[in-house]
């Protein structure tokens, strides 16, 4: 289990990532693959990252995409305009990240929509409790939910 943002994810987490535990039992729900992608320090590779996760995503013809974010500020540029480049090509999303009081979006846009805030504390900030800053099962059911109402929505 991680401890929250600021420190990442453990590998331990990330195998046992409750989103994709979550994802992948789910009957109605294909899970083709797992995109992983860094946070570059300069704004043109941030901007490279994602537009090809998005092309990738688009190639593969997924009916949907749950993004994740592990971390908040410099990371939420990357977040945010990862997930304009996927609502661009019509591909419905939902995300996930701490958000909180502590870790307001610094940009958003249009397709920021439909985000499951994975912060747990009273006080909205990053706690010293395991449990209290990462995403858990509850999360990741809301997330699943919540794409499979807007992949149900583009549909029709």
């Amino acid at each position: 289990m991680g401890i929250g943002p600021s420190t990442k994810e453990t590998t331990l987490h990330h195998f046992r990532d409750p989103l994709l535990e979550i994802a992948s039992s789910d009957d109605d729900l294909d899970v083709v693959g797992v995109v992983l992608v860094g946070t570059p320090q300069d704004n043109e590779y941030k901007n490279f990252v994602g537009k090809r996760t998005a092309a990738w995503l688009e190639a593969m013809r997924v009916d949907g995409a749950i993004i994740s974010c592990d971390g908040w500020g410099n990371s939420h540029v990357d977040y945010a305009n990862t997930i304009e480049e996927i609502g661009k090509r019509n591909i419905p999303l939902v995300g996930m990240a701490f958000i909180g009081t502590q870790a307001q979006f610094v940009v958003t846009n249009k397709y920021m929509d439909t985000i499951v805030d994975i912060n747990k504390s009273e006080e909205g900030i990053e706690t010293e409790n395991v449990g209290e800053n990462n995403a858990s099962k509850i999360d990741a059911k809301k997330a699943v939910a919540l794409l499979k109402l807007k992949m149900r929505r583009g549909r029709k």
